[in-house]
């Protein structure tokens, strides 16, 4: 099973709400313990309240931080966190206090920090330990797995331009566009997504640039960062200022790959936390070494993959919903550098977009291999994607899915 890293933003929004709810239920449970053996008034609890909490608050920077190097993820990290964090809290509270009174660090002082860390600050360690190991933990796991599951299903699409005939070409013949029929079929694949549940955005429309509807290449998604790319050709270089500001006004963080580097989202294949990317059309190293810069830090893996016979990797091969890596014989080059490979029997076979853990969407272009993957298990939702078939597009190439 592939798991995506969580993000820096995802992993310091957990680690707070963990950190500071694990701390008040700490400083909650000493008080009352003190409260109810010191005898239950009115003015022991405030005295309590106030003897404690500076240690509390330490503490729930301490968990923050516990969070932040991934201690929640195993009992023992939790438990080595809650030790750790309720010595330092412990100590620094009588520090702080002891300090606040004016006088210097004396011989005293540190006689009463020994014994207040043996003696009443004990209950808070023990507390910081039982805590860190039992909410703590299971906060964490709350809060990532909600953070995720409910996350927006949005598909960002743009319309055809008026143009689209004149779109680039590398490896096909130049053939007669349908428009009206491109304009339908797109208009299909749009309601095809709506069906299955994304929120369909439109990017704007851009009758100046043919390849516009192609806007996968312009973004490439990684939970929560955007990577504007750098088209491999400059008649592609306006299309990403729109889609930047559409990515943008979604609340994602925005990263972008410059000049002379080139990178389209077409070439970006994504398993996992191993992310492929092809190299010798319309992507380059530069491009490739600046992607590995951005996700090497948040836990992705960059494998570059030469590419000759097709426009883009994604041209050659897309992946199922368990990492499996499909495509067609005559157009992938290098098999053997995925993990596990299946060969499809239509070239059209080759493009697939992710809908769910068991569906995808594939061009009508292909049914022996919607058969096939049927015969896997998987849901599959054909739609017709012909005209854009013409220009060497695909299912992938028509949206970016945000998930």
């Amino acid at each position: 099973m592939h798991t995506r890293p969580l993000s820096f933003s995802r992993r310091l929004s957990a680690s707070v709400i963990t950190g500071v709810v694990s701390a008040l239920a700490v400083h909650v449970a000493v008080v009352l313990v003190f409260f109810v053996t010191n005898g239950a008034t009115g003015e022991n609890l405030i005295a309590l309240n106030n003897y404690f909490i500076v240690g509390s608050v330490i503490l729930a920077g301490l968990f923050v931080v516990a969070g932040l190097i991934g201690a929640f993820r195993t009992w023992w990290g939790a438990a080595i966190a809650g030790l750790v964090a309720g010595l330092l809290a412990s100590t620094l509270g009588v520090v702080i206090a002891v300090l606040g009174f004016g006088q210097g660090w004396s011989e005293q002082a540190t006689q009463f920090l020994l014994t207040t860390l043996v003696g009443t600050n004990l209950v808070l360690e023990i507390a910081a330990i039982v805590v860190a190991v039992t909410l703590g933990r299971s906060l964490w796991r709350l809060v990532t797995t909600w953070k995720r599951d409910i996350q927006r299903r949005v598909a960002l699409v743009r319309p055809p331009s008026s143009r689209l005939d004149e779109g680039e070409l590398t490896h096909l013949e130049r053939t007669p566009v349908d428009h009206e029929l491109a304009e339908r079929q797109w208009d299909g694949y749009v309601a095809a997504l709506a069906a299955e549940g994304f929120e369909v955005l439109d990017v704007a429309a851009a009758d100046d640039l043919p390849d516009s509807v192609f806007v996968e290449d312009t973004v490439v998604i990684f939970d929560d960062l955007a990577v504007i790319t750098s088209p491999g050709v400059e008649s592609r270089r306006g299309e990403v200022d729109d889609v930047r500001e559409t990515v943008a006004s979604l609340g994602l963080r925005v990263e972008e790959i410059s000049a002379p580097g080139t990178l389209d989202g077409g070439d970006v294949l994504k398993v996992g936390t191993t992310i492929y990317v092809g190299s010798g059309g319309r992507t380059n190293g530069e491009g490739i070494r600046q992607l590995r810069e951005i996700l090497v830090p948040l836990g992705y893996r960059v494998v570059g993959v030469p590419v000759k016979k097709v426009l883009h990797l994604k041209s050659a091969v897309t992946a199922l919903p368990d990492g499996t890596v499909i495509g067609h014989k005559s157009l992938v080059e290098h098999p053997g550098i995925f993990d596990r490979f299946l060969a499809v029997p239509e070239v059209h076979g080759s493009a697939v977009v992710v809908l769910s853990h068991d569906a995808v969407l594939i061009s009508a272009s292909a049914p022996k291999t919607a058969a096939l993957l049927e015969s896997l298990g998987y849901r599959v939702v054909p739609v017709e994607v012909s005209e854009f078939e013409k220009l060497e597009g695909c299912v992938t190439c028509l949206s970016v899915r945000i998930r």
